[in-house]
């Protein structure tokens, strides 16, 4: 998986850039209120109008409906971010469309009957709507959308209308949460038609001092300005926690070191640690490695671990559906070994 075993650039700052794009079939009615047996209908057009097309997406694309995986492979899912939550609820009528490199990934009656998304490691997001802008046409090939000449693309919830372009990176912001400027930013970046969000989008805790930064607004400003204005506020947060991370290391330097190597020795010898521990204790090594304290251990090592860690993954890694929270913790704090 690229965005996190590839480095890009930015990596120390930005862990991964994703653009997705939502789209409807014309005459047909949203996910949310279609039976099962229109659901599947939908997506089978999807699916066979990419198969049967004259283009590498053919060839590219591995076609997986979510009610073939169990409920450990549909949430392993979710944690590596190649698909939503609300997809994986909906398991008897959903899929995805997804590349070897799991960079390219096609969700099926989410929110809305096709969710396309590129993700790439670091700051990569023209590059990310390049990629899925090209994949966007391939489909239109072969499934007309539902289009409002003055509205744009028509979904299922009025704030993607427009674009329907969700475009986003995951941010690693330790030195701005640690200096108190994170709350500001926040706020400023929200009047100029952004928001922040925690690791697995809406609704969710910003573990680890990672923040998903994404555009707000879908209508009246094309793709390409929506690109450019988030790279240019991602440039400038990123320039901030550097120089915060620099102010931080002159005034404190045994301080952050300290903390840094603490939180690495509790997590390689620590017997147990629940997710919201080894979040926070993650964020300070991810730190140290970024900054050149820890030379032993690389970004991609870090980020590597940080799905590995998650519940779903564990239990993967366990070979057990059936472990509780108290065993996982247990797990978590032994397959650090394994990649650190």
């Amino acid at each position: 998986m690229s965005w996190m075993t590839d480095l890009g650039p930015m990596r120390d700052v930005v862990i991964s850039s994703r653009v997705r794009l939502a789209r409807n079939i014309k005459g047909y009615p949203f996910p949310v209120i279609m039976d099962r047996e229109t659901a599947r209908e939908a997506m089978e057009k999807v699916h066979g109008g990419i198969v049967s097309g004259n283009s590498s997406l053919s060839k590219d694309l591995k076609f997986m409906p979510m009610y073939e995986l169990d409920d450990l492979e549909r949430n392993i899912l979710v944690e590596r971010h190649l698909v939503s939550p609300d997809l994986i609820q909906r398991a008897d009528y959903t899929g995805i469309l997804i590349d070897d490199r799991e960079e390219i990934c096609i969700m099926l009656n989410e929110e809305d009957h096709i969710r396309l998304q590129c993700i790439l490691p670091g700051n990569q997001v023209a590059k990310a709507w390049d990629t899925i802008d090209k994949v966007d046409d391939v489909v239109e090939e072969n499934v007309e959308y539902s289009y409002h000449e003055s509205l744009g693309y028509i979904t299922s919830c009025p704030t993607n209308v427009g674009t329907g372009m969700r475009a986003s990176v995951m941010m690693h912001l330790p030195a701005l949460v640690y200096g108190g400027h994170i709350n500001g930013i926040l706020q400023t970046i929200s009047k100029i038609g952004l928001t922040a969000r925690g690791l697995y989008g809406e609704g969710s805790e910003a573990l680890g001092n990672i923040f998903q930064v994404s555009n707000q607004v879908t209508l009246g400003p094309s793709e390409e300005e929506i690109v450019d204005n988030l790279e240019i506020v991602i440039k400038q947060i990123a320039d901030k926690e550097k120089l915060t991370r620099k102010a931080i290391y002159e005034a404190n330097k045994i301080e952050l070191e300290d903390n840094v190597y603490r939180s690495l020795g509790v997590l390689k010898y620590a017997r147990r640690l629940t997710a919201k521990e080894f979040m926070a204790l993650l964020s300070q090594v991810r730190l140290g490695v970024s900054m050149g304290i820890i030379e032993d251990i690389t970004l991609t090592d870090i980020d590597k671990l940080m799905v590995a860690g998650q519940s779903a993954n564990l239990k993967s890694y366990a070979k057990q559906h059936d472990k509780s929270e108290e065993d996982l913790d247990i797990i978590r704090a032994e397959i650090v070994d394994h990649l650190i």
